[in-house]
C-alpha cells in the first residue's frame, strides 16, 4: 500500500482524483479483510494529508470511501467497526476540513453499537455529530430522529426537549412511536410517575406495537401508577387500570386492586412488588427538615420537664423512623394514610405511626403535607394528638368517572366507591344490630348497670 500511495503522489493532479477512487475501489474489494483496517489506515492518512494530495481531492476520495463502507462493502462487523473506528481517530484532528465525513462515519457507528446493544455508547456517538454546524445542516425531520435515537438511548432530557421542539416536523409514525415512548420514560426516570402512567397507558393500546410489548408497557404503567403520590388524581389512573381487563394477567394486578380498592397494604406485599422495580424506582430519599425536627419532638416528649427524667415509651413498638427512605417507601405510606381514611374517622399520631412504621410525629407530618395538598381531606387537633378524616361524596365521585367514562351510575358499577359504601353500610348496620339487642336485654332486666 505505501508503494503504491508513493507512485500516485507523484502524479499530476489532474490525474489524482481518479487513480486514488480506483484504489479505494480496489482495496474494499479484496475478499481478503485480515489486513484491509491497517491498509486503509494508511490510505486515510495519505489522502486527507492536503501537502500531498490536496484539500479538494482528499474531501472526495474520503467521501467516496465513507459512502462505500456505508453501503456495506465491509460486511464483517467487528472488521467494519476498526475501521471505522480507526478513519474517525485519523480524520478528528482535521475536523475543519472533513466535518461531512466525520458525521457520517459517527452515524455508522452509532448503528454498529446499537447493534450491540451498547445504547449508552451509541448515545454519546450521536452527541457527537455536528447538526447545525458547518457547511450543511440537516433538516428538521433528521434532527428529530436523531434526538429520539439519543433520548431513547440514555434519557437524556436535554435532548428530548430539543426533539419536543421539532415532533411536528415529521409523520412517519414508527419515529412518533419512539418519541412517545421516550416521553414516558423521561417522565419515569424523573420520578413523575403519575404522568408517566397515564403515558404508558395510551401506549399499550397502540395497534402498531407487538402485543407481547403492549403487556410489558401496561406493567410499566401499573408500576408508575403504584409509586405515584396518593390522592385523587392516582385514583383516577389506577381506576383505569383496573377497568382494564389486560390488567389481570399481570404480577402487579394484586397491589394495583388492593390501591385502586384503598385497603392498606401489608409489608410482605410490598416486599413483592419491590423485587420487580427497576433501580431507578428504588432510590432512596433525603429525610426533610420536617421529619428531622419531628423525631426531635418526639424525643422531647419522652423527657418529663419537671424532672429532666425520661418517661416511659407508651409502647415499646413504638417505632423511630423519621420518614419514608425510598420513592415505594413513600408511596405506600401515603396510600396506607388514604386507606385508613375510608376506615376511621380519626386516628391519633401513635397508631398512625404504627400503621406507617414512623415515629408518630412524622406521620403527623406526611398527614398535614397530604392535607395541604389536597390529597387528603381532614383536619389535625394537635391538642388531643389525632387526625380526622373528613369523608365525602366527591372522593366517590372522582373514583367513580375515573378513566375519561363520564358520570357513572354508582349503583351499577363495582369500583371502590361502592365498595366502600357497602362495607361501611355493613359496619353500621352490625352496630345498629347489637344496639337493639343491647336495649332489649336492659328492658327485660339481663344487664345489671355499672356500680
Amino acid at each position: 500500500m505505501e508503494t503504491r500511495l508513493a507512485h500516485l503522489a507523484t502524479l499530476a493532479q489532474k490525474d489524482k482524483t481518479p487513480a486514488y477512487l480506483a484504489l479505494v475501489a480496489e482495496t474494499l474489494a479484496r475478499t481478503d479483510t485480515a489486513s484491509l483496517p491497517a491498509d486503509l489506515h494508511v490510505l486515510i492518512d495519505a489522502v486527507a494529508n492536503p501537502d500531498i494530495v490536496g484539500l479538494v481531492t482528499g474531501r472526495q476520495v474520503i467521501s467516496e470511501l465513507v459512502k462505500t463502507i456505508g453501503a456495506g462493502a465491509v460486511t464483517d462487523h467487528d472488521t467494519r467497526k476498526r475501521i471505522v473506528e480507526d478513519a474517525l481517530a485519523t480524520l478528528q484532528p482535521r475536523i475543519a476540513s472533513y466535518e461531512e465525513q466525520i458525521n457520517s462515519l459517527r452515524f455508522q457507528l452509532a448503528d454498529l453499537l446499537e447493534a450491540e446493544e451498547e445504547w449508552s455508547e451509541a448515545a454519546r456517538v450521536l452527541m457527537s455529530v455536528s447538526l447545525d454546524s458547518g457547511s450543511r445542516s440537516l433538516p428538521d425531520e433528521e434532527k428529530f430522529r436523531v434526538y429520539v435515537r439519543i433520548v431513547h438511548s440514555v434519557q437524556a432530557e436535554t435532548y428530548y426537549n430539543r426533539a419536543a421542539s421539532l415532533s411536528n416536523s415529521t409523520t412517519h409514525k414508527e419515529i412518533q412511536l419512539q418519541f412517545r415512548l421516550c416521553q414516558a420514560r423521561i417522565s419515569d426516570y424523573a420520578r413523575k410517575f403519575l404522568e408517566a402512567a397515564m403515558r404508558y397507558h395510551e401506549l399499550s393500546w397502540v395497534a402498531d406495537i407487538d402485543e407481547e410489548e403492549r403487556k410489558v408497557i401496561l406493567s410499566h404503567a401499573v408500576t408508575c401508577a403504584v409509586l405515584a403520590p396518593a390522592g385523587p388524581n392516582r385514583s383516577r389512573v389506577l381506576a383505569s387500570l383496573y377497568r382494564d381487563e389486560r390488567a389481570t394477567e399481570l404480577p402487579t394486578y394484586n397491589i394495583l386492586s388492593k390501591m385502586f380498592l384503598d385497603r392498606i397494604l401489608r409489608p410482605a406485599e410490598v416486599k413483592s412488588f419491590e423485587e420487580s422495580l427497576r433501580p431507578h424506582q428504588l432510590a432512596k430519599i433525603s429525610i426533610s427538615s420536617n421529619d428531622r425536627l419531628a423525631s426531635v419532638v418526639d424525643q422531647d416528649d419522652l423527657v418529663d420537664p419537671s424532672t429532666s427524667t425520661r418517661k416511659a415509651r407508651a409502647s415499646p413498638s413504638t417505632s423511630t423512623r423519621k420518614g419514608p427512605s425510598t420513592v415505594l417507601d413513600r408511596a405506600v405510606m401515603e396510600h396506607n394514610v388514604l386507606a385508613s381514611s375510608k376506615i376511621y374517622n380519626n386516628i391519633s399520631f401513635p397508631g398512625l405511626g404504627a400503621l406507617l412504621d414512623l415515629a408518630p410525629s412524622a406521620a403527623e407530618t406526611m398527614a398535614r403535607k397530604m392535607i395541604e395538598q389536597g390529597r387528603l381531606k381532614g383536619f389535625i387537633d394537635q391538642v388531643d394528638k389525632l387526625i380526622w378524616f373528613e369523608g365525602g361524596k366527591e372522593d366517590d365521585d372522582a373514583q367513580g368517572k375515573a378513566g375519561g367514562l363520564g358520570d357513572v351510575e354508582q349503583t351499577s358499577e363495582a369500583t371502590g366507591a361502592p365498595f366502600t359504601k357497602r362495607w361501611d353500610m355493613q359496619i353500621r348496620n352490625t352496630a345498629a344490630n347489637v344496639e337493639a339487642i343491647v336495649q332489649h336485654l336492659a328492658i327485660q332486666g339481663l344487664i345489671q348497670s355499672p356500680a
